[in-house]
């Protein structure tokens, strides 16, 4: 069956998708860059890099079948919504999409607006440069919460697993492309934006004003923004004016080191 050749070449699948393009997103940030970098790239990508080694080795560690699996476990044993209609099996898998982007735009909104889990969170924001590889820097823990509301998402919604893979694929795909320290001609930028999340549309939400912070929370689609009034153009110092990152770690480099990025939500 088609979705037991997924579940045995996800991981493959994954792997695919993200060296290529981690790899096309670097070359592009290579060759034509948006903005100068702060901090030396070779202690960033090292530690943010790292943090990515980290999290999939512990990830796969406390979640073996991860998100895709439990999708395929749910599936058998009939659990949520859309295993109880009679739909398409392609609209099915389109309303999963939808329904669990939807579900990370609030999750991300969640994460920026407790302070227990903003601990968390900002070890994401606290990058004083945006690139690529601030698209897949996350704390552990954070990943872990992710997972258990994805599980918990998937269960009510009965998504299928090829929906799950075609999210997941997505999701990281276009979080490594609108983290991307690139940038798009205004036309083809304000045209994409009406379909994907854009890097100078997403880079206004990395900035140290709190309420472009507070804005522009899609990952992959931006409907959401649009939608639930949280869009935000762009900067008002503009794309080159701006300042990235927290205003609190300005003026160190700890932020670009792999062990203060895991200890930071326990400082006070």
């Amino acid at each position: 069956m088609l979705e037991d050749t997924l579940l045995a070449q996800e991981p493959l699948i994954r792997a695919v998708f993200f060296f290529g393009i981690l790899g096309i997103m670097a070359l592009w940030e290579r060759l034509a860059p948006s903005r100068r970098l702060s901090v030396s790239r070779p202690l960033r990508w090292g530690s943010n890099l790292g943090l990515v080694v980290l999290n999939t080795v512990l990830l796969r560690a406390v979640f073996p079948l991860a998100a895709v699996g439990f999708a395929a476990i749910a599936a058998e044993q009939g659990w949520g919504l859309f295993n109880l209609l009679d739909l398409p099996g392609w609209l099915v898998v389109l309303l999963s999409v939808l329904a669990l982007d939807l579900m990370i735009y609030w999750q991300h909104v969640m994460f920026h607006a407790l302070p227990t889990l903003w601990r968390l969170h900002k070890v994401h924001y606290a990058d004083r440069d945006f690139d690529v590889t601030t698209g897949l820097r996350f704390h552990p823990i954070e990943i872990f919460l992710s997972m258990g509301i994805k599980v918990a998402a998937i269960a009510l919604l009965g998504a299928p697993p090829m929906a799950v893979l075609i999210f997941e694929v997505l999701l990281n795909a276009t979080a490594m492309f609108n983290h991307g320290n690139v940038s798009l001609s205004h036309p083809l930028d304000r045209l994409l934006r009406w379909v994907v999340v854009t890097p100078d549309m997403h880079r206004v939400h990395h900035s140290v004003i709190p309420q472009e912070t507070n804005s522009n929370y899609g990952f992959n689609l931006p409907w959401w923004d649009y939608l639930f009034g949280t869009y935000r153009a762009r900067s008002v110092k503009g794309n080159q004016g701006m300042t990235i990152g927290l205003s609190e770690y300005q003026n160190t480099l700890r932020v670009a080191q792999l062990p203060w990025m895991l200890l930071v939500p326990l400082r006070r």
